[in-house]
């Protein structure tokens, strides 16, 4: 079965840090670039950070920039989401999507994998 699985997410102090891992199941990553998405409750999906297919690459959101890191080990078929000083504002439903480009994930075209996503929960 062709698909990505989330995992890393749970409850989190306010300032903590987590780490999600999105691996892919059945194919190879290293001809995608993956983005990471977020879903707060009763909010639209947005774009949280993306990693190119080679890894020189990345781009993120304001809201996360100097506290977030994505990375990728395609020997691991696995890209990386390292959360650091997390917020209250950071809980959401983290899923990860594989395409073509950073550029076309940014506007959610021709995305050819998604996962179901893994809940982060930032909460004194």
């Amino acid at each position: 079965q062709l698909q990505l699985v989330e995992s890393g997410g749970g409850l989190v102090q306010p300032g903590g840090s987590l780490r999600l891992s999105c691996a892919a199941s059945g194919f190879t990553l290293d001809t995608y670039a993956i983005g990471w998405f977020r879903q707060a409750p009763g909010k639209e999906r947005e774009g949280v950070s993306c990693i190119s297919s080679s890894g020189t690459f990345t781009n993120y959101a304001d809201s996360v920039k100097g506290r977030f890191t994505i990375s990728r080990d395609n020997a691991k078929n696995t890209v990386f989401l390292q959360m650091n000083s997390l917020k209250p504002e950071d809980t959401a439903i983290y899923s990860c999507g594989a395409g073509s480009s950073c550029h076309n994930l940014a506007r959610y075209y021709d995305i050819r994998y998604w996962g179901k996503g893994t809940l982060v929960t930032v909460s004194s």
